[in-house]
């Protein structure tokens, strides 16, 4: 990850985060997204601030103010501008199967609007402007132990704890040759892992998955202790000790804590001597972890990012890593990489969080305690402001309260938008728009077929085997894969799977 100085947010000198952090106090264990992008204008980097200075000279329609100068789109997301970059960050979406994928799609949709309404502006004032990829964040929210259990398992030491064990497989699935490092910050009631941006969504997807599963299991240790490495077999080099955060409180997994570069050297060549003596490959590091903590990755992730995990750790799919240089497609987000629908909401619905979220930001009225309230705002990231609509009363009600509301908010919203839909369009417009989706469900579905065709599946028993495979040194593994990189005329960027 790059070097990127931040100044301290006056939450994070505290130990509760929630109004702030996307992940909510006392409510559903979630995770959250957040992606960073340097914004070259012109080609000269600028500060987005300087150029915009707000984010309603950029969005053309309406938008809800959060907190700050941060307003959310209307995709659930909000934008901002952090200190030189410009940041999207993802609604809260509660944990459960498939909810790296979820919050993967949610940010990719973010970008895809915020690309939309750029290239309205460079349309309009006749200047370029660039989205440069620079790092994502994968929030994951952190139960604070009984008073009883917390010696020994604070939130500060799980974060250093997970650095240890997070560093190569997320190297392997997320950074690329210019990456530093790989970091894990606490949060008070969450754990943050910083890396670069990913330019594949299906990668990202897949970061996030892994992470998740392993944060998740990490932290119902009785103790983080770094004991508890050489307890689980957890294969960490053996002069590794990372270093602080550059930016804010944390530590980082930084290339120079290591013997040599890992973000350079090749992957399959047995050049790393962990803490219990052992000579192996990164891969073979990242494949081994992986395959200790599968059973809670595999419990909250989707079937395509499973496969691809598997797929990246046994060499069957191609890191980042192995390619020459970092891919061109980092230097222009939203156009030589874009999001294609990997996971329809057909196939994997909105998550509880994101579908009061997206009632609440598009103004729909709910009916609460005998009367109509409509939403006019949000409080930080966990609560919306209501209006009463008979008597002009504002009230504040967090996520969680309106998840009993739920229901009834997406029945009553789904039936004006019917009402809409009918008074719009002929019964013979709406068949023609079912078949549509139908076939763009079926459409996908063969996608993922094809996938399944080139990728053998990720069970259980099968993934046993994926330290051993990944270990294999460099001159007898399969060939490196092409340049997955793109100019600006070319596809964008592919994860093409290794037969």
């Amino acid at each position: 990850m790059s070097e990127h100085q931040k100044r301290a947010r006056p939450s994070e000198r505290s130990s509760r985060t929630g109004s702030r952090s996307g992940i909510a106090d006392g409510g559903l264990p979630a995770i959250g997204l957040e992606a960073e992008f340097t914004t070259v204008i012109d080609g000269v980097p600028q500060k987005p601030e300087d150029v915009f200075g707000s984010p309603r000279r950029i969005v053309r329609g309406p938008l809800m103010h959060r907190t700050g100068r941060s307003y959310h789109l209307p995709t659930g997301g909000a934008l901002y501008f952090d200190t030189g970059v410009m940041e999207i960050a993802t609604p809260m979406i509660e944990i459960a199967r498939g909810c790296g994928a979820r919050g993967t799609r949610s940010l990719w949709e973010s970008l895809g609007f915020l690309r939309t309404e750029l290239d309205a502006w460079e349309a309009e004032t006749g200047r370029e402007v660039r989205l440069v990829g620079f790092s994502s964040h994968y929030n994951v929210s952190f139960d604070v132990p009984r008073e009883d259990a917390r010696q020994g398992r604070s939130v500060e030491q799980l974060a250093y704890l997970l650095t240890h064990i997070l560093a190569t497989p997320v190297m392997l699935l997320a950074a690329n040759r210019r990456s530093t490092g790989v970091g894990v910050r606490p949060r008070g009631n969450r754990i943050e892992i910083t890396a670069d941006f990913t330019p594949d969504a299906a990668l990202m997807a897949a970061t996030a998955t892994l992470i998740v599963g392993i944060v998740r299991d990490v932290m119902t240790w009785p103790s983080y202790d770094l004991g508890q490495l050489d307890a689980r077999a957890i294969p960490v080099v053996k002069s590794f000790v990372p270093v602080p955060h550059s930016s804010r409180k944390g530590w980082v997994a930084r290339y120079s804590c290591f013997p040599e570069n890992p973000f350079t050297a090749d992957v399959d060549g047995l050049r790393w001597t962990t803490r219990g003596g052992e000579r192996i490959s990164l891969r073979g590091m990242a494949g081994r972890t992986t395959r200790l903590f599968w059973p809670s990755i595999r419990a909250l992730g989707d079937p395509l990012s499973l496969r691809l995990i598997a797929a990246v750790m046994r060499g069957r799919a191609p890191s980042l890593l192995e390619l020459d240089d970092r891919p061109l497609a980092y230097d222009d987000i939203g156009r030589l990489c874009s999001w294609n629908d990997l996971f329809p909401v057909t196939l994997l619905p909105r998550s509880r969080y994101e579908r009061v979220l997206g009632n609440a930001i598009a103004g729909r009225r709910v009916r609460m305690g005998g009367a109509w309230h409509q939403p006019v705002g949000m409080k930080g990231w966990t609560h919306v402001i209501f209006k009463r609509e008979r008597d002009g009363r504002r009230h504040v009600r967090s996520l969680d309260d309106m998840l009993m509301h739920l229901d009834a908010w997406d029945r009553s919203a789904e039936r004006r938008e019917g009402e809409r839909r009918r008074s719009a369009t002929g019964e013979g417009e709406l068949e023609r728009r079912r078949l549509e989706r139908r076939a763009q469900v079926a459409d996908t579905m063969q996608r993922r077929r094809e996938h399944d065709a080139a990728t053998k599946p990720a069970e259980p028993d099968d993934l046993a085997n994926v330290a051993a495979v990944a270990e294999v040194p460099s001159a007898a593994a399969a060939p490196v894969p092409p340049r997955m990189s793109a100019g600006r005329d070319e596809a964008p960027l592919v994860i093409v799977t290794r037969a």
